[in-house]
């Protein structure tokens, strides 16, 4: 590296640029469109459309000179919760205009994001590396740890203080390999280290002089400990597990709370004293929309019919598996136990204890277990997983001299990375069932959890949990009909250009005691929202119900997850037609009656009761809300299906594209509120309709079927086994 001995500030040796900016007139906002569709008078527009951008964007335009500001979201630095790492937790205040039944209404909700820390840089390394004060610092880093700093800084804008009167900015590239006091640079052709040259040049004695550089340019390098970082900069990378404990925790407030906070950025925005709202004529209330709301009745559930309680009704959406026997239970006679743990960790006597607790439930809870004492296996956590499966799978065949139908693997803790791959080779390579489980739960194994894992190893092997009585689900019950839930996950989120999984489930059963379900898989390229071979794959679904029941559905109700607004025209042109499509492919004459709903989570509509509340202070579940805040004509509602655990509950939003089948509001909501009830994971009431949660939880299950070649970087997808496609092995 060459540098000059200059001490000239920056504007004198980058003299500024002269810009010429143009304004001209583009053309005039027309909002008697906007007054025409928000009284169902006119159907959305471009003027209607170019009518609302203008709102967001006055909206937005006063907050957006004070705070940082990103689409329809700021953020402040009010309440800022320090993290680990030199992260900070801020608060994200979002806020656009949405229409809805007569009138615009402005949709302000609060959630929480990951900043660096503004200020020194050496403050934010001595936290990276866990270190409690920066005299921990004493040493040069290790390559290890010089790695995980640059992995975390990597990017990152700094100023430097060594020089006020002539301060830059700058963005990290990487650390070198070297310490200040062995980096060399050339000055005036003689070599001298970075250390020696501070001194020398700004007569600044390093107190770090053992820590690498920070590289910002070509050959120009600085001491970590003359950096600061630039505040207010989002942290973009994937938050790691701690990270992401740390945030949801701090992110879960309760509904109080929250709607406190949301005041709180309703003083920051203060509508009132908005000089740009006055000057457009926009008068906005500062108090929340108050609604009115229903409480649907709760559906009873039906077990088998010798159970000492064969009907529930939950109370406070949940209830429990005691004296309770599942509809039709497996049989489970060839099954093995593979513990990656060694025995200091775990040892065999404490894998039989949960195991005898595990067989035990199964059994009271209408299982068929013939195998009592099932091999236990051990195996490294980081060896060949996939010859590790195949070992207990054998293991267990060998000894029952019969195919293995389930490996129950205890996983030493929730590390991601062992349980996909336990996955994909039992999914796509050997075809046998997987049910996996932390170790901590088999030290005194409690009793809803061993009913947890029974529920999941009953549908995995073929049996069925429970279902609703035929008056609470007489829809299904009327006539042949069958239920598709789908679902698009990205195998990298955030990869716009990576491969997408399109997941279509759907039931195989006539009656509303057998919501059983099969699915169909498809790997497809691009950022499209649209499943391109949704046809085939609603054919197949199709000849799946007709094989198990041996009749066509009359009707089908199609439940779509994952669509935005802005896409429902065209996911509703070209998946509507590809259903309609797969009938007419079977049967020219096939024309079953169409319902198409999309299913919405991601959104930022919260409720908070003014009126009677369950003990987590959310709405009691069965609350729906279908009017005031829904479209202005359309045929929408938002369900509250589930008793929140933790935090504010969020509804879920169905919005009917497509209705053959006559639904009027009462009915579908009482269906979709009614299914809820019927996920066969748990014994509480869901917040998505099973079809589409079953689709997410297929789509998020092909995302680990993918593997990478060590020597192309090639990425193959594995097919799951046909053995395994006709049971629910995704749960």
């Amino acid at each position: 590296m060459k540098l000059e001995k200059s001490s000239e500030p920056v504007s004198r040796r980058h003299p500024p640029k002269t810009f010429k900016i143009t304004i001209r007139k583009a053309r005039d906002i027309d909002m008697e469109d906007l007054f025409q569709f928000l009284h169902a008078k006119g159907k959305m527009t471009n003027n209607c459309r170019m009518a609302i951008m203008a709102m967001n964007i006055i909206i937005n335009h006063k907050i957006s000179t004070e705070h940082p500001i990103i689409r329809n979201s700021f953020y402040t630095s009010q309440e800022a919760k320090p993290l680990s790492g030199g992260i900070e937790a801020w608060q994200r205040y979002y806020q656009t205009a949405r229409p809805t039944r007569g009138k615009m209404m402005i949709n302000i909700d609060v959630s929480t994001t990951a900043f660096y820390e503004g200020g020194p840089l050496i403050r934010m390394i001595a936290k990276i590396l866990g270190f409690r004060s920066l005299n921990d610092l004493c040493k040069e880093l290790s390559d290890k740890d010089r790695q995980k700093v640059e992995k975390r800084i990597k990017n990152l804008k700094i100023s430097d203080n060594h020089s006020p009167e002539n301060q830059q900015k700058f963005k990290i590239r990487k650390l070198t390999q070297t310490s200040a006091s062995h980096t060399m640079v050339d000055v005036d052709g003689s070599n001298i280290n970075v250390k020696t040259y501070f001194q020398n040049m700004y007569n600044r004695r390093l107190l770090y002089p053992f820590l690498p550089c920070i590289v910002v340019r070509e050959n120009i390098y600085l001491p970590i400990e003359v950096c600061d970082v630039i505040p207010e900069q989002r942290y973009m990378q994937i938050l790691d597990t701690r990270l992401a404990d740390e945030m949801t925790n701090f992110a879960r407030q309760n509904p109080n709370i929250r709607a406190n906070k949301i005041k709180a950025g309703l003083n920051i925005l203060d509508y009132k004293k908005n000089e740009y709202l006055k000057q457009f004529g926009m008068e906005i209330s500062n108090d929340m929309a108050v609604v009115n709301a229903r409480i649907l009745p709760t559906p009873t559930i039906q077990y088998h019919q010798s159970s000492r309680e064969n009907r529930v009704q939950p109370n406070g959406g949940s209830w429990n598996l005691r004296n309770k026997k599942v509809i039709n239970g497996a049989t489970l006679s060839s099954w093995s136990v593979l513990a990656f743990l060694n025995y200091k960790s775990l040892s065999d006597q404490a894998i039989k204890f949960f195991v005898r607790e595990l067989i035990i439930t199964c059994q009271d809870t209408g299982m068929n277990i013939s195998e009592m004492e099932p091999l236990i296996c051990r195996e490294n956590p980081i060896g060949n997983t996939e010859e590790s499966l195949k070992k207990a799978w054998l293991k267990a065949g060998n000894k029952a001299r019969g195919k293995p139908q389930l490996v129950l693997c205890i996983l030493p803790n929730t590390g991601s990375n062992l349980y996909a791959e336990i996955k994909r080779v039992g999914d796509t390579v050997i075809g046998v069932a997987t049910q996996c489980i932390q170790s901590i739960h088999t030290i005194n194994p409690k009793k809803q959890y061993c009913a947890n894992v029974c529920l999941k190893m009953n549908v995995k092997l073929g049996g069925e949990n429970s279902f609703l009585i035929p008056e609470h689900i007489q829809f299904v019950e009327d006539e042949p009909t069958i239920l598709m839930g789908a679902d698009i996950t990205k195998l990298s989120p955030g990869d716009s250009n990576g491969p997408s999984y399109a997941a279509l489930c759907g039931s195989v059963n006539t009656k509303a005691f057998a919501l059983r379900y099969a699915t169909s898989i498809r790997v497809q390229t691009g950022s499209t929202e649209i499943i391109t071979d949704l046809a085939n794959m609603v054919k197949e679904l199709l000849k799946t119900f007709y094989q198990t029941c041996g009749r066509k559905p009359k009707k089908i109700l199609f439940y779509r997850n994952g669509v935005s607004e802005s896409q429902f025209i065209k996911v509703l042109e070209c998946e509507l037609t590809a259903i309609k499509e797969a009938c007419q492919n079977l049967e020219a004459n096939y024309k079953p009656t169409i319902t198409f709903v999309v299913v919405q989570k991601r959104h930022h509509t919260r409720f908070f009761p003014i009126q009677g509340a369950d003990r987590t202070g959310n709405c009691f579940p069965g609350t729906v809300v279908d009017m005031n805040i829904t479209h202005p004509f359309e045929f929408d509602f938002y369900l509250l299906s589930h008793a929140g655990l933790h935090g504010t509950s969020r509804p879920t939003h169905y919005h009917v594209l497509y209705d053959q089948n006559g639904f009027d509001a009462n009915k579908l909501q009482m269906l979709c509120y009614n299914l809820c009830h019927t996920s066969v994971r748990c014994t509480r009431a869901v917040s998505l309709v099973p079809p589409v949660y079953y689709a997410h939880l297929a789509a998020a299950r092909a995302r680990l079927h993918s593997s990478e070649c060590s020597k192309s970087g090639a990425i193959t997808f594995g097919v799951v086994k046909q053995e395994l496609q006709k049971v629910m092995y995704f749960i």
